[in-house]
């Protein structure tokens, strides 16, 4: 289906072009994932193999239903140098996110994976030769200090050789989320449910090894992990990877950043945690420079 047959029409939502749209989409089915983490009670190791594991089968297990008679030409091009490549960063990704929560200041790592439009940015440019606009570039700054003051809201910061981890816990998901976008835009024909699959199960292996299969378990409460893997996993990030194909890298990044603000109102509603004022003000500028940045765009395609 092409990105013009989306936005013809009279206008609305479909003015954005399917590419925003599936990206606003993954992104807001995200934003349950840190309540579920919270309401599941495990310890981040423990919860990597949970997580990654259910999502790894899910959309494996939907991928060998919907392309049945074409398993070995998808399966030639996951296991292709492109394919490979977007799962190894899906699963080194899921990997650096729980390792970094369960080491670092939730605070600094936060703040390196905010970094993930900028890397898109340039690895679109890099690799595709994707000049990233002006207003993009406008909005990934405001984006960015509305993170920033959200995230430094929370009062967990810690300036020490902890933080400086975090950070780099941070980053190194940043880098994997960008890139593994700007390839699956890059290799158009990729399928991308057994590729973000494989990616999955390597990282939930990873975690399931560390913790021991008899410890898994534990005392934890498996139905919140059984929710965000089975549901709000695979269907975020198969929408954010599909958006890939729509829009450049660097938008599908800058709505990937909504789940970092409007995920702590489900921890407030869920658990009673209730957002500083600097975070409410922080999310209060991401999502208003998104918003601006949407509108744009329609008005854009509008014309």
């Amino acid at each position: 289906m092409s990105g013009s047959r989306f936005t013809r029409g009279n206008g609305g939502l479909a003015a954005l072009g399917p590419g925003l749209l599936l990206a606003t989409l993954g992104a807001v089915v995200l934003t349950p994932d840190a309540m579920l983490m919270r309401l599941s009670g495990m310890d981040g190791v423990q919860m990597l193999g949970w997580r990654s594991s259910i999502m790894g089968v899910v959309l494996i297990a939907a991928w060998a239903v919907s392309r049945v008679g074409h398993w070995r030409r998808d399966l030639a091009l996951v296991f292709s140098g492109g394919g490979l490549a977007i799962a190894v960063c899906q699963g080194v990704n899921g990997t650096l996110f729980t390792f970094g929560i369960v080491g670092a200041p939730v605070t600094m790592v936060l703040l390196g994976v905010a970094t993930v439009p900028v890397f898109a940015a340039l690895f679109s440019w890099a690799l595709m030769g994707e000049a990233t606009g002006r207003a993009t570039w406008v909005t990934i700054g405001c984006v960015l200090a509305g993170i920033t003051v959200a995230v430094l809201g929370k009062g967990e910061g810690v300036w020490d050789a902890s933080a400086l981890v975090g950070a780099l816990y941070g980053l190194g998901v940043a880098v994997c989320l960008a890139l593994s976008f700007v390839l699956i835009r890059r290799f158009g024909d990729m399928p991308i449910l057994p590729t973000v699959g494989l990616g999955a199960l390597g990282a939930g292996a990873v975690g399931i090894v560390l913790v021991g299969p008899a410890q898994m378990l534990g005392d934890a409460v498996l139905w919140p992990i059984l929710v965000t893997g089975a549901v709000v996993l695979p269907v975020s990030f198969f929408c954010l990877s599909l958006a890939s194909r729509y829009t450049a890298a660097a938008n599908v990044s800058l709505l990937l950043l909504l789940e970092t603000v409007l995920g702590p109102l489900w921890v407030w509603l869920a658990i009673g945690e209730a957002p500083t004022p600097m975070m409410l003000g922080g999310g209060a500028i991401v999502v208003g420079s998104l918003a601006l940045y949407l509108l744009r765009e329609r008005l854009t395609a509008g014309r």
